[in-house]
């Protein structure tokens, strides 16, 4: 049986990018190109094939992913041509374990007293019960942030991804105060760096490394995308919580279950937070029902004068 972290990590044919394995190229010979003394490993990887089914190849027949040189700052504007990236959180799997608040911050330096990814306690009404609610930049279809800000450091991207360049932006924080979801922070102070990290070169599409007096918030990791790799919030939560995938392939997966996009959103009743504002946000909620953990079970994760409910 697979290891489902494994699977998670390799699951390198998703609704991300289709084309970097083997059952993705149409009327071509998967193991074309390879050596005829290639044995198969008996390791089986899951691939998602252009007709959008799920497959399943032995791993020595896939060609590795290269690393991918980093992109010019007009190709991480741009974006990668014909995706529309999405993204599905379902309620009902959310333990608060924060894992993927952990990763995000880790891998994008995030000041130790700020939060990309805000895991909320959420009640609708007195008489209903609490759950957690991960709450991430939407990356809205019409997003106010944009057409606020007055130097075009936030922008949009053709795959729907909503970033920001640090060397253009100014700190006047138009766009946190247009932002209905509250995502965004400031980075008041200097950023906690490693050497490593510091002697990079700026890119905004791994946002890396962060400056001060620049605004910061989820990106969707488009980094990783662009090597057909899921981002880190995804990967880390134990729970699969979260889903991402491309809209155009109507295709979601937290690296070790896949879903059609439009069939999860209408059988679970999938939903968007603030849909009378009209920025058409590409983060869906699935409601809170049948879930795997009691609300309770999370409130370790939280900080004591936050707790309003006590375990039993």
């Amino acid at each position: 049986m697979e290891n489902k972290e494994t699977s998670r990590r390799n699951f390198l044919a998703t609704a991300l990018l289709a084309g970097v394995a083997a059952g993705c190229i149409p009327n071509k010979n998967p193991f074309e190109g390879y050596a005829e003394d290639v044995k198969a490993s008996g390791e089986k990887v899951k691939l998602l094939s252009v007709n959008g089914e799920v497959i399943e190849i032995d791993k020595a027949f896939l060609k590795p992913v290269p690393d991918l040189p980093p992109v010019s700052n007009i190709e991480a504007r741009r974006g990668i041509a014909g995706k529309k990236f999405v993204m599905v959180i379902d309620l009902s799997r959310c333990k608060n374990v924060k894992a993927c608040q952990t990763a995000c911050n880790h891998m994008h330096s995030v000041h130790p007293t700020q939060n990309w990814i805000k895991v909320l306690e959420m009640q609708d009404a007195d008489k209903t019960a609490p759950y957690w609610e991960p709450t991430t930049c939407m990356h809205c279809d019409e997003p106010p942030c944009v057409k606020v800000c007055p130097v075009d450091a936030t922008f949009k991207r053709q795959d729907g991804i909503v970033l920001i360049d640090s060397d253009r932006c100014i700190g006047c924080r138009f766009c946190m105060a247009a932002c209905p979801y509250s995502t965004r922070v400031f980075n008041w102070e200097e950023p906690v760096l490693t050497k490593e990290v510091a002697e990079k070169d700026y890119s905004c599409e791994t946002s890396m490394p962060q400056k001060k007096g620049t605004v910061g918030k989820c990106d969707f990791c488009p980094d990783m995308t662009r090597r057909g790799e899921l981002p880190h919030c995804v990967s880390a939560c134990p729970n699969g919580v979260f889903m991402f995938g491309d809209m155009i392939q109507d295709s979601v997966t937290n690296g070790a279950e896949t879903f059609r996009f439009s069939e999860l959103i209408k059988d679970k009743a999938g939903y968007r937070l603030m849909e009378d504002l009209g920025t058409k946000p590409s983060v869906y909620y699935l409601p809170p029902v049948n879930r795997n953990f009691p609300f309770e079970s999370g409130l370790d994760n939280v900080i004591e004068d936050d707790k309003k409910f006590k375990s039993n």
